[in-house]
């Protein structure tokens, strides 16, 4: 196992070393997402672009649904560590296991005959629609890997190596975009090309992760750990589930934008899908952030640390905010040149795309503050405020905030781009009021005891 104490030496250099190597994990996922679409965009039109697009947007809403539910089994593990209780850690893991290979075959079974209805919600543009078919059917068929890569990475992480799941998804991704080349550019296969390189490189980190679970990480596990206990299924739950809505609650407001924005075209599907898919690339910092508060203020909370949990959420948050006014700077200078790299050819998707994100990058300065309180509620067991500003914070302004900016500005997506920017900001600022409601608890007095 990686030999790092969390309770001990630098705050700050903790949290550099830890979630370094999770940001590149992020980054090499994110990346070979990216590939898809950017293969796509060199050997297919506009509609295979919104195909991949739309589909690997879906795709994201589960993975990122499916972390989050995982999110329960981190924190369980690394509170665990820190109270040096390695035997609970270990229950935690194998009912971790037992847990989401039940949740993958439902999913399989469901969004399998659900693909059709699915490609209705989300209003596909009728030359979109095969190949989005395509796509979602070959990903959902594959939903027992993607699962599985996102939990073991739960469980690592948790025993406080963020190191292993970065080498396992670097290699995988490297597969990846050779199989891309291969299955997109050589044979012509367009979004079942995508979509089959995506499983394929996904099904890697699987059987990578899991061959050396137990000899990196030196635990101890039994048969009884699998066997399904009541207390332990509670608190992975307890911690896991809230998170898992507010996140997919998220990606649903960003689908339900998606589908507002398929109403208006092939070349507003296509710039709205690749501005996402450029934003889910810059969210990597604040995510990066979120996973790494809640495991390491989940450990030093554990160990009755209370001051280094607080200290841990200032230094993420400088991090986050220094990093979201970079990108800001960045993207209002050269926001076309970054959808050139996707469509080169396609001069409205390039300035519509341009426009959603100039304003939409401003997301990443009031995202990282919300990612950063959600990693810490996370820590000590309090995911459900996540949760709730989430939720106020889709209802109130990011879903009504997209559709008055259509039908205010229909020739522009400026106006689009500042909805889920102005829904962080509301959340950043519920989140500062949770943070000092409930300031005994951060304190450890009072705190909730685990299962």
């Amino acid at each position: 196992m990686q030999k790092q104490d969390l309770t001990q030496g630098s705050v700050f250099g903790n949290l550099l070393r830890f979630s370094l190597p999770y940001l590149l994990s992020c980054f090499l996922q994110t990346f070979y997402g990216m590939a898809d679409l950017f293969i796509t965009g060199q050997y297919c039109g506009a509609d295979a672009i919104t195909a991949v697009s739309v589909g690997s947007q879906v795709m994201h809403m589960l993975t990122v649904v499916i972390a989050g539910l995982a999110m329960g089994t981190t924190v369980t593990i690394s509170r665990r560590m820190g109270a040096g209780d390695r035997r609970m850690a270990g229950r935690a893991t194998g009912n971790t296991v037992t847990l989401f290979a039940g949740v993958s075959i439902l999913l399989t079974g469901v969004l399998l005959v659900a693909a059709s209805g699915i490609i209705r919600l989300l209003s596909v543009p009728a030359e979109a629609v095969e190949g989005t078919g395509q796509y979602l059917t070959v990903c959902f068929a594959g939903i027992p890997l993607i699962v599985g890569y996102n939990v073991l990475s739960g469980i690592y992480r948790g025993m406080g190596d963020s190191k292993h799941p970065m080498l396992f998804v670097a290699f995988s991704g490297v597969v990846n975009i050779g199989l891309d080349v291969l299955l997109i550019g050589k044979m012509g296969m367009g979004p079942f090309g995508a979509a089959l390189a995506t499983v394929i490189a996904q099904g890697l980190s699987v059987i990578l992760a899991s061959a050396f679970l137990r000899r990196i990480l030196s635990l101890q596990l039994t048969r009884e750990d699998f066997r399904p206990d009541r207390e332990m299924m509670r608190t992975l739950l307890a911690i896991g589930f809230p998170v898992a809505c507010q996140d997919g609650f998220i990606q649903v407001a960003f689908l339900v934008i998606t589908a507002i924005a398929n109403r208006r075209g092939v070349d507003v599907a296509a710039a709205v899908g690749i501005v996402e898919k450029v934003i889910s690339f810059l969210f990597l910092v604040p995510s990066a952030m979120l996973s790494s508060v809640s495991t390491l203020c989940a450990r030093n909370a554990g160990a009755g640390l209370h001051d280094r949990s607080r200290k841990t959420l200032a230094e993420a948050m400088g991090i986050c905010i220094a990093f979201g006014l970079l990108a800001v700077i960045v993207c209002q200078f050269l926001s076309e040149d970054i959808l050139r790299l996707f469509a080169r050819e396609e001069d409205a998707v390039i300035r519509l795309g341009g426009q959603y994100l100039r304003t939409y990058v401003l997301d990443c300065v009031f995202a990282g503050i919300h990612f950063c309180f959600s990693g810490f509620f996370c820590a000590y067991q309090k995911s459900l405020l996540s949760f709730v500003h989430n939720t106020i914070s889709v209802l109130l302004v990011r879903i009504p905030g997209a559709y008055l900016a259509t039908v205010a500005a229909p020739d522009t997506l400026y106006l689009m781009g500042l909805a889920p920017a102005m829904g962080s900001l509301l959340s950043a600022v519920i989140c500062l009021g949770f943070y000092l409601h409930f300031r005994p608890v951060w304190s450890g007095e009072g705190e909730k005891t685990d299962a």
